[in-house]
């Protein structure tokens, strides 16, 4: 499987993904922690991919997102943003917004 197909099919299987440089636990880099405390604010599961364990990934992936930096989070397959775009959403109520709907509807789904 290429790289590019190895991103698609992360994409697919997770509706909420977080590619960035450590885990959530440990982050790696300022934007990336609080990129990923902004997500775990919304109090739903999200995948993630740290991205310096994947240096396949950190070098296709912005090519592939059109989008030059990490972290990026991806909803149902879309790119959202950055760390700027991901506090800003966070802070005017849309991040918690998208997640929680995202979340729901993918129980939703998985139910069926």
């Amino acid at each position: 499987m290429s790289v590019i197909e190895t991103i698609k099919e992360q994409l697919e299987s997770n509706d909420i993904l977080l590619y960035m440089k450590g885990t959530p636990r440990f982050p790696q880099c300022g934007f990336s922690s609080r990129a990923s405390e902004a997500v775990m604010a919304c109090g739903e599961r999200f995948a993630f991919v740290n991205i310096l364990e994947n240096q396949e990934i950190r070098a296709e992936l912005p090519k592939y997102a059109n989008w030059p930096t990490f972290p990026q989070l991806w909803v149902k397959g879309e790119l959202v943003g950055g760390c700027d775009i991901i506090c800003e959403m966070a802070e005017n109520g849309e991040l918690e917004a998208l997640i929680k709907e995202t979340a729901a509807n993918s129980e939703a789904t998985d139910a069926e």
